[in-house]
């Protein structure tokens, strides 16, 4: 056999075993087990040894779909973004509307602070001087993720109003 390529036939395969090449993406950061199943059916394993070395992995608590979802949380908060993105991102990895809506609850954020902080970290504490460079706010809060009664209420208060009758 050639050096490199993957045995096909005998009791013995000489590549890495599905539950040591998990283990090793598992040690450079959190992975779903639906991202982990992808990426080793990618690499040639087949369904049950992919199947079974995430049974042991999970078994050993070295994956975790809970743990990975509120990291991911965490992090995503930490870099500015909103429910919605959220809620895309976690659908993504496999779960299910009613676990993510779980998950966000238990995250207890205040979106509408969270979506100021963005404003204000992208463009300072200059407040939004016409329509349009309050709409380009908006949009940025929108593609970030934050739903719309959340933007209306930022962008608002970035201009130091507490209603607004044009919108």
């Amino acid at each position: 056999m050639k050096p490199g390529r993957r045995a096909t036939q005998g009791a013995s395969s000489p590549g890495p075993s599905a539950y040591d090449r998990a283990l090793r993406m598992l040690a450079r950061r959190e992975y779903s087990s639906r991202e982990l199943h992808t990426r080793l059916a990618q690499l040639g394993h087949s369904e049950a040894e992919a199947t079974a070395a995430l049974a042991r992995l999970e078994a050993a608590h070295y994956q975790d779909d809970q743990r990975f979802a509120e990291m991911l949380l965490r992090s995503r908060i930490a870099q500015g973004y909103g429910p919605l993105r959220l809620h895309a991102e976690l659908k993504s990895h496999g779960f299910a509307d009613a676990r993510i809506r779980e998950l966000l609850d238990a995250a207890d954020v205040d979106w509408d602070a969270c979506a100021v902080a963005q404003l204000r970290r992208r463009y300072g504490a200059d407040r939004a001087g016409d329509h349009a460079a309050r709409a380009r706010r908006a949009q940025f809060l929108l593609r970030r993720g934050f739903a719309a009664a959340t933007v209306r209420a930022a962008t608002q208060a970035d201009m130091g109003q507490s209603a607004d009758p044009e919108s």
